[in-house]
């Protein structure tokens, strides 16, 4: 009984194979039931299934006939004016898939009829495609400045665009602007606010992206995704280079970027900057976003789109960085080359992220290549700058001693790259040239080995000083050499003291270096004003009111004046920019030349006051010296006011 119902089933699932090759071609159909019907009725269940078929078969063929007119309907005509009427046209092509899938599991007997659904179907994605495009368009959400920065606002909390205010640099470093104090200017350079946080930009308005995916599975089912990609990764591309164009970035070669000054450079440099964060953070992520809802139902179209889409904008962005990787070296453009860099090892992840799959995994690989490009052009500017500050040898001593260029400029570069250390502690390591036995000086607090950046940047100051101390030697005047390694030492010692470098050297380093000014101090004291004070010794000077007595006591005020308006009018021109120093220098003259005047003047002044000419040679009282000692230093010309004291 078994092997009987076995055997009807066997024969039953031979004739649905039967119904499903005629369905078609009804004359065959007629002949087979007619054969079929002179077997017992244990078959009738199999003349059934045919008389089915045959039924069906009519109903699709009716539906074929409808779905096929509604598209040569539309072929000369719009599509999608009405919502019934994209639904209507939608449908038709369904019926017309369903038909060409079914017809390519049959026999060649249908050739005629899948010639007809063939040529509706091409027709069908020829329109679907034109309608594609305009829907795209139709409805990409205009873009500008304001929305873009405006997204990563809304994103990450706060969002500056970089702004940098620095010196002109010169490789002797003597070209500067004076700034309010009226010494060389600063070098200063703001980074910007660091990108967090999700952000998100509309890109194409929400209700198209239905439409846009049901046209698109359409056409990867029909086989016509190759058309579609290319139509959906033209229109974005073209968004994106727009973007770009209102980001401030250029269609640039290689060999263009390299000809640009560098005050035109910079500019670019910051744009690009601000530009990669944006693309990166929010374009291409909202356009793998998109991808991901037009093309859902297939992975291999949904990133084959994204990589043809973003590709131009990406290698755009790349070709700028690496042509500032390979373009001439020179200082002032270490720090933007560093927020090049950061800003690429910062999104580097997120490439990575976005190119998954093999077709963006050369994207990823030129994004690293870059990135070493930059991190290498970044430490050979290092060095150059390294060289610079070795190798200045200008021979023009400043007058007054003022704090040179150098001094300025190589302390705010320093300072700045201090706020750079975690990047390059990363990249000097990699060097050829890094050091890696470099030991703690003594006058360092810190017993451990220095990081690399700290031991480069211990180095430069090093370097620095015995610049200055060169420097010092083109004075003739020792007393001169003292201010000015005052002046330069000092200001060395405040960038130091007042910025992230004080725990890179510590409070030992600064008590040592302070001590040393001290000690030009001192030397400074008894070098200018040693001379004047031998006038006013005892020494040489009889007692009593004798004539000799009274030629000495004139030799020596006469020499005492002499000295005395000689220094005064030098050290008036002389100047010390620090307030506090100044002072401190003010108030040691004071109290080493006053007492020892004001005792002389004492005890020796009234002999000579009742003579004849008696102010040519008394001319100054001690506090006519005190107020001339205020007007030291600030690097003004003055004259001395000879004015008569009372009495005389």
């Amino acid at each position: 009984m078994a092997a009987t119902i076995e055997g009807q089933d066997r024969v039953l699932a031979t004739a649905q194979q039967i119904v499903k090759s005629l369905n078609i071609n009804t004359q065959a159909t007629e002949d087979m039931i007619l054969i079929l019907s002179n077997f017992d009725n244990r078959l009738s269940n199999i003349t059934d299934l045919i008389e089915s078929g045959e039924e069906n078969q009519q109903i699709v063929d009716q539906q074929f006939e409808i779905a096929e007119k509604v598209i040569l309907r539309h072929d000369s005509g719009s599509f999608g004016e009405s919502c019934a009427d994209s639904g209507e046209y939608l449908d038709a092509v369904d019926t017309i898939i369903n038909l060409t899938e079914s017809l390519n599991i049959r026999s060649e007997l249908d050739s005629e009829v899948m010639d007809r659904a063939e040529n509706a179907l091409q027709l069908a994605m020829s329109k679907l495609e034109d309608e594609f495009l305009h829907v795209l368009v139709r409805n990409t959400v205009p873009l500008d400045v304001e929305r873009l920065y405006g997204s990563i606002r809304k994103g990450s909390g706060s969002f500056v665009v970089s702004e940098v205010n620095e010196v002109e640099y010169g490789e002797d470093f003597e070209s500067y602007r004076e700034d309010d104090d009226g010494g060389s200017s600063a070098y200063y350079h703001d980074r910007g606010v660091s990108l967090g946080g999700d952000v998100y930009v509309e890109l194409v308005y929400s209700d198209a992206i239905k439409e846009l995916k049901a046209i698109a599975d359409r056409m990867i089912r029909s086989g016509y995704e190759k058309e579609c990609c290319q139509v959906y990764s033209n229109v974005r591309r073209d968004v994106l280079d727009e973007c770009l164009s209102i980001l401030g970035v250029e269609k640039l070669s290689i060999e263009e970027v390299q000809k640009i000054e560098w005050k035109i450079l910079d500019e670019k440099m910051k744009k690009w900057i601000q530009a990669v964060k944006v693309v990166v953070k929010v374009l291409l992520f909202g356009e793998k976003q998109l991808c991901e809802q037009v093309f859902s139902e297939s992975e291999l179209i949904k990133e084959i789109s994204f990589v043809e889409t973003a590709k131009g904008c990406v290698m755009q962005l790349l070709n700028f960085g690496e042509a500032v990787a390979i373009g001439q070296r020179s200082s002032e453009k270490l720090f933007r080359i560093l927020d090049m860099y950061d800003v690429v090892a910062d999104v580097l992840p997120d490439f990575e992220m976005l190119f998954t799959d093999e077709s963006g995994e050369s994207v990823c690989n030129e994004v690293k290549v870059v990135l070493s490009g930059l991190g290498e052009a970044a430490i050979g500017t290092f060095v150059e700058f390294e060289n610079a500050v070795k190798g200045e040898n200008s021979r023009r001593a400043l007058q007054g001693g003022e704090i040179h260029p150098v001094t300025r400029y190589v302390m705010n570069y320093i300072k700045l790259l201090v706020d750079y250390s975690e990047t390059l502690n990363t990249l000097l390591p990699n060097s050829q040239d890094h050091d890696l036995n470099s030991e703690v000086p003594d006058d360092i607090d810190s017993g451990d080995t220095l990081s690399p950046i700290s031991c480069r940047l211990l180095s430069l100051i090093t370097s620095l000083e015995a610049n200055l101390e060169e420097k010092s030697r083109l004075y003739d005047d020792n007393s001169l050499r003292y201010i000015f390694l005052m002046n330069n030492i000092l200001y060395i010692v405040q960038k130091v003291k007042d910025s992230e470098l004080r725990n890179l050297l510590g409070d030992r380093w600064i008590r040592k270096h302070r001590g040393q000014i001290r000690q030009w101090h001192t030397s400074y004291l008894r070098s200018a004003w040693g001379k004047a004070l031998m006038c006013l010794k005892d020494e040489g000077i009889g007692g009593g009111s004798s004539s000799a007595s009274k030629l000495v006591l004139k030799e020596r005020f006469k020499n005492f004046n002499a000295c005395f308006e000689e220094i005064y009018r030098v050290q008036s021109l002389w100047r010390v920019p620090d307030a506090q120093l100044r002072e401190e220098l003010r108030i040691s003259i004071s109290e080493k030349v006053l007492p020892a005047y004001r005792s002389f003047f004492g005890r020796f002044g009234s002999q000579l006051e009742s003579g004849r000419h008696a102010g040519k040679y008394v001319k100054y009282t001690p506090d006519d010296l005190e107020h001339y000692l205020s007007d030291l230093f600030e690097g003004k010309p003055t004259v001395l006011n000879n004015v008569k004291r009372k009495g005389t």
